[in-house]
């Protein structure tokens, strides 16, 4: 059902003809001055550790070099901003050969980078100018029938993985748009359309394949209390992740979701109705995403409601239905139907940054369009490109209580919701004042919650949208000196330390 001829997607392509919506996924491609670079004689300093590696790995395993196309795909990110030109690709295609390579990288105290999807956008986060380890090859899923669980690949997608289950009956908690790779979004946590009702993707976790710095490789589960701790929530700082067990439940054929683009004048209504309907609790298969952005002087407000069903109970959204609205787009078809029609954007350069929120009342709606106003008019005037998006990420209170503990979040007690801050551009000199602002625009919204009666102050932003340079302490809190304590047992030498990420 549509009304007006105004979508959400169409306003999502306005600020710029370049901006890439694939179904929600970028196609990868790199500027021609990346190319460029990427073809480029890889650094005389690196090239024996390369060459070395390319002699010591078996045929499973391969090396490529700057020029190759391979080498272009293996170093390639959703985002340029996360990219680096390094000396080498190498795709592993077994466990002991990751452990033959960060021995080689240990021995010389060479850097180096762990792809998994390539969807993070911090920079230096899955790239380095030293070697460049892609996991594209462990792409295997495997249903284990008698245990409920399915073994997934480090390598793949979520899309992958939902393409694999969804036909068969199943699904797990995972990715909500196209293209977010399986092991950073796991190893950070993971808020999915499904959390509502199993939790983060690290609470439906029972094992993880791990490459440790010492080139051994081990199954983790439960049983290795610490490192399995650890592994909910620390990324690359005990190893390299090549397989992860999930729980599966069983998929409905068809769900149903509506897209609501509101527009200008509509937001004030709409704002009343969104604060009063996530005031109260809802059935857990329901879920929805709220998107504010300000395009060419208009500020919009873009809502997705998602229920895991054919049908929502009736009256669940009726209230969010029945206000005035530019357009409505429902979706009444499989899940993979539903996560193909959620847009995300993709410009050349973005960040995120996270910015935790107890409850979305009408305060902290007001001030996210203000926000997206005053940026995005401040920034297009230098960069017709620019492109801001604040969303609201509201999940259940009671979505903590699925999994044990694990550094993120550090108190299990009180849930945030997570709440990202967009911005994508394409004028590369402005990195810094754009990443300036997206932390001053974070600590406004803080204060503005603060003022609000919420009790933020030890709130935790979401380790996988938090802008790099974030501290530490804030996102883990009082775990962090445990996995400082985890990373010396397993990593005294610091070889994961030698790769970009938060880092102990």
């Amino acid at each position: 059902m549509s009304k007006g001829g105004l979508s959400w997607k169409i306003i999502r392509l306005i600020p710029a003809l370049f901006c890439v919506i694939v179904h929600g996924q970028s196609d990868l491609r790199l500027d021609d001055r990346f190319v460029e670079a990427a073809q480029s004689p890889l650094s005389p300093d690196f090239q024996t550790v390369c060459n070395k590696i390319a002699q010591s790995i078996s045929p499973d395993s391969n090396v490529y070099y700057p020029g190759s196309p391979d080498f272009i795909e293996d170093i390639s990110h959703w985002a340029n901003t996360s990219s680096q030109v390094s000396a080498c690709s190498v795709r592993p295609g077994t466990p002991q050969d990751i452990g033959i390579i960060l021995g080689e990288l240990a021995e010389t105290r060479t850097p180096f980078a762990v792809k998994g999807g390539g969807h993070i956008a911090n920079p230096k986060f899955s790239s380095t100018s030293g070697v460049h380890i892609s996991l594209a090859k462990f792409k295997d899923i495997v249903i284990n029938e008698d245990a409920g669980t399915v073994d997934i690949g480090a390598g793949l997608t979520w899309t992958d993985v939902y393409e694999y289950l969804v036909p068969k009956g199943l699904n797990v908690v995972g990715g909500r748009v196209n293209g977010v790779g399986v092991a950073g979004f796991t190893l950070g946590g993971g808020y999915s359309w499904k959390t509502n009702q199993f939790g983060l993707t690290i609470d439906t976790l029972t094992a993880v394949e791990l490459v440790l710095p010492s080139g051994s490789v081990k199954t983790v589960t439960e049983k290795d209390e610490d490192l399995f701790f650890a592994l909910k929530g620390g990324f690359n700082n005990y190893g390299i992740a090549t397989k992860f067990t999930l729980k599966t439940h069983k998929q409905p054929p068809n769900v149903w979701s509506v897209s609501i683009t509101f527009l200008n004048d509509q937001l004030d209504a709409a704002e009343v109705a969104y604060a009063n309907f996530l005031s109260e609790p809802h059935d857990g298969k329901a879920a929805q995403l709220g998107e504010y952005a300000y395009v060419n002087g208009t500020a919009t407000l873009a809502l997705t409601l998602f229920y895991d069903g054919p049908e929502p109970p009736q009256g669940l959204f009726d209230d969010l239905l029945k206000v005035p609205s530019t357009s409505q787009s429902i979706v009444n078809g499989t899940f993979i139907d539903f996560v193909n029609s959620v847009p995300a954007p993709i410009l050349p350069r973005v960040y995120f940054h996270g910015v935790p929120i107890e409850n979305y009342t009408l305060p902290i709606m007001k001030a996210y369009v203000n926000e997206s106003k005053f940026w995005g008019t401040k920034f297009s005037e230098v960069d017709p490109s620019v492109f801001v998006v604040y969303s609201t990420d509201p999940f259940e209170s009671d979505i903590l209580t699925h999994g044990g503990p694990s550094p993120y979040p550090a108190d299990r007690s009180q849930r945030f919701c997570p709440s990202s801050i967009y911005f994508g551009w394409s004028d590369e000199s402005l990195d810094e004042e754009i990443a300036q602002a997206m932390r001053t625009s974070a600590a406004t919204l803080h204060q503005v919650g603060l003022d609000d009666g919420q009790k933020l102050q030890d709130a935790p932003p979401y380790i996988n949208y938090a802008l790099f340079g974030t501290p530490l302490e804030q996102m883990y809190g009082k775990n962090l000196p445990r996995m400082r304590e985890i990373r010396e047992k397993y990593d005294p030498d610091r070889i994961m330390g030698l790769a970009g990420g938060w880092k102990f």
